[in-house]
């Protein structure tokens, strides 16, 4: 591992701090660091590299922040699987695993080879009008199509491959992946999935139908979900961090994406010892 990607987010002092001290650190053993562009400055460096950039070029990436983080370098992942080493400086940390007081002790061992990976599926989502592809994204959490602050109930017509499933009555729907079911698809009632299970999970959004009620697919499964509803306010969100318009009869196809993420698992807690923590499960 000779080139280093480093993603440090930004407005967070704490995080620029850490950050510098990782590229010294990195540095002092021969490493080519490529900060991104949007801290690069704020790090030391005189320029920087794009996510995409990070990661078509880096034989490891340390992200340094939460999993919102994680999440936007995530989603720019391609063919090659790069090992992610999630460093926590954000709120749950359900993927960002690791502690500030484990970076350096754990990127000894991963800069020697003394690691594991959990690979993690995307989804990919094309977004088709008129029978006609406006645009595509990978997710590695969910798929959210969801009505504004002031619309009413919207009408969702969902396919499972060439079946019918339902249309959804309700506020939107999550599509949702292992990874994401600790996220926003749980607020909305679905199930934990452990992260390596080969599923997706459809979870609507405060159904009129009481009886609408999660459901656990094969990740082989395309989803198609077409709006039914005209004159409402809809938005398609992207891991919660980037979002499109939609219009009466726009159709978000979903499958598994072709990709997979690598993430550094610590070696100090399992993903139940996460869930004890971070959820506080089983606590009475």
């Amino acid at each position: 591992m000779e080139t280093v990607g480093l993603v440090v987010k930004r407005n967070k002092p704490e995080a620029i701090t850490l950050g510098r001290e990782v590229a010294i650190w990195l540095r002092q053993r021969r490493k080519i660091i490529l900060p991104e562009d949007a801290s690069s400055k704020e790090l030391g460096f005189e320029r920087g590299w794009r996510k995409v950039e990070i990661m078509q070029q880096a034989d490891l990436v340390v992200v340094l922040g939460g999993d919102g983080t994680l999440l936007s370098v995530a989603r720019r992942a391609g063919k090659r699987e790069v090992p992610i080493l999630g460093v926590n400086l954000g709120g749950l940390g359900f993927l960002t695993e690791t502690t500030t007081e484990e970076v350096f002790s754990t990127l000894e061992r991963v800069l020697g080879g003394e690691f594991e990976v959990e690979r993690r599926s995307l989804l990919e989502a094309v977004l088709l009008r008129a029978d006609v592809q406006i645009d595509s994204f990978q997710v590695l959490n969910d798929v959210v199509i969801n009505k504004g602050a002031l619309a009413r109930i919207i009408d969702l017509e969902t396919w499972v491959d060439d079946q019918y499933l339902c249309t959804y009555k309700a506020d939107g729907l999550i599509v949702a992946t292992p990874t994401g079911s600790t996220a926003y698809s749980l607020s909305a009632g679905g199930p934990i999935i452990d992260p390596t299970v080969g599923v997706v999970v459809l979870s609507p959004i405060c159904p009129h139908t009481l009886t609408n009620r999660p459901i656990v697919l094969p990740d082989h499964a395309y989803v198609q979900v077409v709006l039914r509803t005209a004159d409402e306010d809809v938005i398609l969100t992207l891991d919660g961090q980037e979002g499109r318009t939609l219009q009466i009869g726009d159709t978000v196809g979903i499958k598994r994406s072709g990709v997979m993420v690598s993430l550094i698992r610590s070696p100090n807690r399992t993903f139940f010892d996460v869930l004890r923590s971070k959820l506080r499960w089983g606590e009475r």
